[in-house]
Formats: C-alpha cells, sequence, structure tokens
C-alpha cells in the first residue's frame, strides 16, 4: 500500500517546483535538483553521480534516508519528512573562468564542512531563532544537544570531487531521536520556523554565497572571511574539550582556536598547543 505523503500535516513534502525554480534563477553553481522520495544515502547518490562525470553544482535531497553516514561511520537515518538530508557536488580544483575562480588547492578542501556549518547555523538562527552554535568540526548545537551533521568526503575516481552532506532534524519527536546520543531538533527547540522549504532554499543560498566568496579567494579561508565566521559561530572556542583522536588517542584541554588550516588548536593543562586535522570533541562542562 502505498502511504500518501500527507498523512502527516506537521511534515508536508518538498515542493520539487519552487525549489528548482529557486536553483534556475540564483547566482549560485547550483546546476540540478535530484529530489528522491528515499534513498540509502545522499551522498552516496551525488558520489555516484560525481563518478559518472556530473559537473559541479548537483543538488541531492531525500525525503527519507535509510543508510546515511555520519563521521566515523556513525548511522544518520531521518524519519520521512523530518528533517532536510541533502547533499552537494563540488569540483573546488576545476578553475571557472566565468566566474572568475581559480582553482582551490586541495589543502583548502578541509575547510568545505567548515563552510557548510557556517551557512547552516546562519541559516537556523535567521529563519529558525533557534540559538545554535557549531561544534567543530561538524555539528550544529542548540545547547549540549546535536541538531545537524555534516559529512564532506572526496569522491575516489569522482575527478577531484567532494560531496558534502547535511542532515539537520526539523520536526523529528523526542521518541524519533538517536538513543544513543544526546540530540534535538528545530522543533523541540522552539523554533518559530520549520517549514523545510524555505529553510533549504536558504542553506543553498547560503551555501553558494560562502563558496562563491571561497573559490573567489581561492580556497583562502581567511581572505574570504569565512574563517573570521566560523570562529564567530563555533561553540568549541574557549571550552574544556576532550577530543578522541583518529588513532584512539585522547586529548583534552582547553579549545583555543581554529588555524588557518581549519584545524582545532587544543591547549593541554601542561601548556602542550597541539593542531588537531580530525577528532570526535566532547564538551567539558
Amino acid at each position: 500500500m502505498v502511504t500518501s505523503p500527507y498523512t502527516d500535516l506537521d511534515r508536508p513534502p518538498l515542493n520539487a517546483h519552487r525549489l528548482t525554480a529557486a536553483l534556475v534563477t540564483a547566482a549560485g553553481p547550483w546546476t540540478r535538483l535530484d529530489l528522491r522520495a528515499e534513498t540509502g544515502s545522499t551522498n552516496a547518490d551525488a558520489a555516484g553521480a560525481a563518478r559518472d562525470g556530473e559537473p559541479e553544482g548537483l543538488v541531492v535531497v531525500a525525503e527519507a534516508q535509510t543508510a546515511g553516514r555520519g563521521r566515523r561511520g556513525r548511522e544518520w537515518v531521518s524519519p520521512p519528512r523530518a528533517g532536510i538530508t541533502a547533499s552537494v557536488l563540488l569540483r573546488p580544483g576545476v578553475a571557472v573562468p566565468e566566474r572568475d575562480w581559480p582553482a582551490a588547492p586541495p589543502a583548502a578542501y578541509g575547510w568545505l564542512p567548515l563552510l557548510a556549518g557556517v551557512a547552516l547555523v546562519e541559516t537556523v538562527t535567521r529563519l529558525a531563532e533557534v540559538p545554535a552554535v557549531l561544534k567543530w568540526p561538524n555539528d550544529l548545537m542548540v545547547g549540549d544537544l546535536k541538531c545537524a551533521g555534516i559529512l564532506a568526503e572526496g569522491v575516489p575516481d569522482g575527478g577531484g570531487a567532494v560531496v558534502v552532506g547535511i542532515g539537520l532534524n526539523v520536526t523529528l519527536r523526542a521518541g524519533e531521536l538517536p538513543p544513543d546520543r544526546p540530540a534535538t531538533s528545530l522543533q523541540l527547540a522552539g523554533a518559530v520556523m520549520t517549514d523545510r522549504d524555505p529553510l533549504l532554499r536558504a542553506l543553498l543560498r547560503g551555501l553558494a554565497t560562502w563558496y562563491a566568496r571561497w573559490r573567489e579567494a581561492g580556497g583562502d579561508a581567511e581572505a574570504s572571511g569565512l574563517a573570521e565566521a566560523y570562529r564567530h559561530h563555533c561553540g568549541t572556542l574557549g571550552r574544556s574539550v576532550r577530543v578522541r583522536l583518529p588513532s584512539g588517542e585522547e586529548l583534552a584541554g582547553e579549545a583555543t582556536a581554529i588555524d588557518a588550516d581549519g584545524q582545532l588548536v587544543v591547549r593541554t593543562a601542561e601548556g602542550r598547543v597541539q593542531s588537531v586535522a580530525a577528532g570526535d570533541v566532547l564538551h567539558v562542562r
């Protein structure tokens, strides 16, 4: 039996026509919208398109995601129409002369998930009026609760493509949140807006704006203003943190800075300063 997308009136379906029209009229890099009723992973879909030669600018959106992934392979599953699950296909290493975009060096690609975070937090604070902050490197937090995650991945055999995926909890109810970690949704956080259509359109506009600034600056996060904006919204800075490193080791100290490469700078109690390129961060009370 086919279930109507209008059975839950709090969760209407996205409007493909309005979203496509918004992409076409926008000045950003978006070229095509692929809106799916259900998929395993929007990141995987975008990566597959990249391997097939899809140009920069594809936006994959799913009303329901059944096998999404966060960092370290964690599962990210979204009930039907309860969140924004979207991935964008970028080719930052390809110069775009008509936009005056030089090729960005691969060393700068680490800023892409942080760029997406800035676009997301600006959208949520402006439209939903929720006091959200960013937890380095890829989480949107409301208080100590995770409301969204970001995953950027290079695409093997994808011609230098990078896929950036965003999963935002919009109308998830308490019983639908993951039981293994503290989380929330915009609705549970008291958002004044939970309409996914304008939220997604604003998010894509924000992504396009910051991506254009970053590309125009040749991938220089400082020159583009991206680094300053990220630091402004980063709730990790100034906090006592514990960082689980990819090696399995743990680093504890105060998060003192985000460096020019987008890495988290931690000063330990012994005064040792270390830059962290990747890791799971826990904010210590």
